[in-house]
């Protein structure tokens, strides 16, 4: 395993840590600057909004220099960001602390992608982008509850100031571990990149992220209020539950990881289909701790099992050109997540109870499996096996 995957996934770490201990620390810091707690979860949802646009807009704006380059100046964005935070004298600079931190999360995945594939076969390309996902999956599982438990125990600024350091780590590990992407492969400069939009498959992909992803973070939204209102969790196990859901989110990570590298399209239809099934017995059985515990594990195993899938078939399909369309991917996962929770929220205002959002994320997630068949008949030819294993493809393309 190439080192300058560990270093990559250091930054997805802190990148996670950044984006979720925030939830858990949310009391001290509305306390801190004396603002409502509806006021402090803009916290969140700027920094969600940030993502998108980052993703985009910012992935845009550097497809023309050496990936490498590119990858160290997010991680400094990110220091700045965080040591804002830590720094924040005000809600209002605390503010701006996470939306530069943001900024570079939908761009660092999202060529951070790119960059992992580039480093190891093609038939274990799937496994390389799993790889520096697993830091933002490490962040759910271990960071946030001892982020959390620190700024309960030292203030909220000393979380903020671990994960600066984290980035530091992170910023010397891409420098000395990730090598240099060559100039003859960085897709031909912006214009080059939006010319990879002109397939309709990198549109189909990034439905399907919406979809497919959405569907179980639509579930994940409301997940406290099931627990607790539903199953009958007491409060105090609601945290200890998420951390299971995260081990999830982990096994996930790989074993889809694993599945796509054998056979993309095959892995994500059987994924998806899984991930229904899971979705729907939670929803019936929701009343149950034991099936709970259950479902709630392979709820976040199969819904992240999809990512270094769905991650990875835009890039097969905009290969020569991968950066942008990457980027956008990351930002279809943010627009999902708002549409999960969006859906959600709908169903719960309609009166039809805290299950409801969970039965709305497998109609979702079954679009989006509807959508990926269709996508499939359209393309068969590329797609019937759009796997790294492809003679096609090749790690320097992407």
């Amino acid at each position: 395993m190439p080192l300058g995957l560990i270093a990559l996934a250091m930054g997805g770490f802190g990148i996670g840590l950044t984006e979720f201990v925030i939830m858990g620390l949310l009391p001290e810091v509305s306390a801190d600057f004396e603002v409502t707690e509806s006021v402090a979860g803009y916290l969140i949802s700027g920094y969600a909004l940030s993502v998108a646009i980052g993703a985009i807009l910012l992935t845009a704006a550097v497809t023309r220099f050496e990936r490498k380059k590119v990858l160290l100046s997010l991680m400094v964005l990110f220091i700045i960001g965080n040591l804002m935070s830590a720094l924040a004298p005000s809600y209002e600079v605390m503010m701006g602390g996470r939306i530069v931190a943001a900024l570079c999360h939908g761009a660092f995945f999202g060529i951070g992608s790119v960059v992992a594939a580039d480093m190891v076969a093609p038939n274990k390309r799937a496994g390389a982008i799993a790889m520096m996902f697993a830091g933002l999956t490490i962040a759910n599982v271990l960071g946030v509850p001892f982020g959390t438990l620190l700024g309960q125990q030292l203030g909220w600024r000393s979380t903020f100031w671990a994960i600066t350091v984290i980035g530091v780590i992170a910023l010397i590990g891409i420098a000395a571990l990730v090598p240099t992407t060559p100039a003859s492969t960085t897709g031909g400069g912006l214009r080059g990149e939006l010319g990879a939009f002109r397939n309709k498959q990198v549109w189909l992909s990034i439905a399907i992220t919406i979809l497919g992803y959405g569907g179980m973070f639509g579930a994940f939204t409301y997940i406290a209020f099931t627990l607790t209102e539903v199953t009958g969790f007491a409060t105090s196990s609601v945290p200890w539950l998420l951390i299971l859901f995260g081990s999830g989110l982990f096994v996930g990570n790989f074993l889809g990881a694993k599945a796509a590298d054998r056979s993309l399209t095959k892995a994500l239809v059987w994924i998806l289909a899984i991930l229904t099934v899971v979705l729907i017995v939670f929803a019936a059985t929701a009343e149950s701790k034991v099936m709970t515990v259950i479902s709630l594990f392979f709820m976040g195993a199969f819904g992240f099992a999809t990512v270094p899938g769905l991650q990875m078939r835009i890039m097969n399909y905009a290969s020569a050109a991968p950066t942008m369309a990457s980027g956008a991917n990351i930002a279809a996962f943010n627009v999902g997540n708002a549409l999960g929770a969006w859906l959600g929220g709908i169903t719960i205002a309609a009166g039809l109870g805290f299950t409801s959002p969970i039965w709305m994320g497998a109609a979702v997630t079954v679009a989006g499996l509807l959508v990926l068949i269709v996508a499939a008949k359209i393309d068969r030819p590329a797609a019937s096996e759009q796997s790294t294993s492809s003679t096609s493809l090749h790690p320097t393309a992407a």
